[in-house]
């Protein structure tokens, strides 16, 4: 079902009079079942629109699209396609209870992969799922391998019915179709030769497969950790030493890295991060590739009229950027003049060893933040609040903002909030970028 939530003003939605609650029905005589069926057909100039208005009239609507005009349509969010795994390392399962029930959901949904980057596994695809990937060449999608080996995957997934990945990416493949591809190794299960093999296979599928990344298992308190550990150091350079041998060989064959470490892994195995450049254009860094060093890119992106001498800035973010974090201080000190403190706070919801700031709650923030009337600025991750402006464990940014004696701001990396424009007294604010802007 398609739902008109918004019209935007000056649009051709605007223009017929559609309604907020609007049902829209069919283009051009094709059924709609969710936004990708509006977005793909609805490229036509030419449209017959069939839709229902809030008061249960059936209206049709014969459009000729004048080139370039939106038709100011923003829907309804469609329902989550449900994931049928039960992973030993699965984040819902590590979550605590006090949490909001949003974040119980197992999604695993191809249309959120295609659309905004989520990684999927493709076990849940029914034939029309498949048929529609192919037909509307929903390429790049992003997808949760872990393992090639059915035995192995099947294992990981805890799904004995998850079906053969590679055999799914080729169909697809065949058709246009690309990938970015993870692999989540947990100790013991699929690194080692299994990692060996998981890469040689999705090597072979040759341009199809356009990058690999490697993330070790992350667990909070509450997970299974009968099932699962987290990997030893040992594991770790054993893995980098894995992907390093594959990066050479990937640079010589095709002028680029393709497969890459997340930045906990070389944390992990105590090794330095690779340099910006061998990022390759960070086409994974929301999953934690190459952050770092994304993030040390950007502060070279702050105008050189941001002069900040004087000021003093707390710089909030997880355990993880304890030993990196310093770095990127000293260049931001040195691109504005400004005193910058780092601040790394525990996770005091998920426990300990989940040290990405991303995690942190709230509270966490609201107990660091509470004696810092020193601070003529705090800024804190803007990926630690949802689209709603909601933490972790529902404090509302808003709430903490007010509480706070220092202003508080959220910032993606830096360059999105000291932007030359900032004096202190001038409000706190939302950062109004992503990472998926850039």
């Amino acid at each position: 079902m398609v739902i008109v939530r918004n019209v935007a003003a000056d649009s051709i939605g605007s223009e017929l009079g559609i309604q907020k609650g609007t049902q829209l029905l069919s283009v051009n005589g094709r059924a709609l079942d969710d936004f990708l069926d509006w977005e793909f057909l609805t490229a036509d100039d030419e449209l017959l629109i069939m839709a229902r208005t809030p008061g249960g009239e059936e209206l049709e609507f014969d459009i000729e699209r004048p080139e370039g005009m939106p038709m100011g349509l923003e829907l309804e969010p469609p329902s989550i396609r449900r994931c049928a795994n039960r992973c030993d390392f699965c984040f819902v399962d590590g979550l605590p209870t006090t949490t909001r029930q949003s974040l119980d959901i197992r999604d695993d949904d191809y249309r959120l992969s295609f659309r905004h980057g989520n990684f999927a596994t493709l076990t849940n695809l029914k034939p029309r799922d498949v048929e529609r990937i192919k037909e509307y060449r929903l390429s790049p999608l992003y997808v949760s391998v872990h393992a090639t080996d059915p035995v192995v995957r099947r294992r990981l997934l805890r799904n004995p019915l998850a079906p053969d990945v590679i055999e799914q990416m080729r169909e697809f493949g065949g058709g246009g179709i690309d990938f970015h591809t993870q692999i989540v190794f947990q100790p013991g299960v699929n690194d080692g030769p299994h990692l060996e093999q998981s890469l040689s296979d999705l090597w072979a599928m040759e341009d199809n497969v356009l990058s690999v990344s490697v993330v070790p298992v992350g667990l909070t308190e509450f997970s299974r950790h009968d099932l699962s550990r987290q990997p030893t150091m040992a594991e770790c350079i054993s893995v980098v030493e894995t992907l390093d041998i594959w990066q050479q060989r990937a640079r010589e064959a095709r002028d680029y890295g393709w497969v890459y470490g997340s930045d906990d892994l070389y944390i992990n195995a105590g090794r330095d991060l690779p340099a910006a450049a061998e990022y390759d254009g960070f086409e994974q860094v929301e999953n934690g590739v190459g952050a770092v060093r994304f993030l040390q890119q950007q502060i070279q992106e702050i105008p050189s009229n941001a002069d900040l001498s004087g000021k003093k800035i707390g710089v909030f973010t997880g355990t993880a950027m304890k030993t990196l974090m310093p770095a990127v201080l000293e260049t931001l000190t040195a691109q504005t003049g400004g005193s910058f403190e780092m601040i790394s706070l525990e996770n005091t919801l998920f426990g300990s060893s989940v040290t990405t700031a991303a995690l942190l709650p709230g509270k966490a923030f609201a107990d660091a933040l509470k004696f810092r009337a020193d601070l003529d600025l705090a800024l804190l991750p803007g990926e630690s609040i949802n689209d709603d402006g909601l933490f972790m464990d529902d404090l509302e940014a808003s709430e903490l903002q007010a509480d706070s004696p220092s202003e508080v701001r959220f910032s993606y990396f830096f360059s999105d909030v000291l932007d030359g424009s900032w004096e202190p007294g001038t409000g706190s604010g939302f950062a109004a970028c992503d990472m998926r802007d850039q």
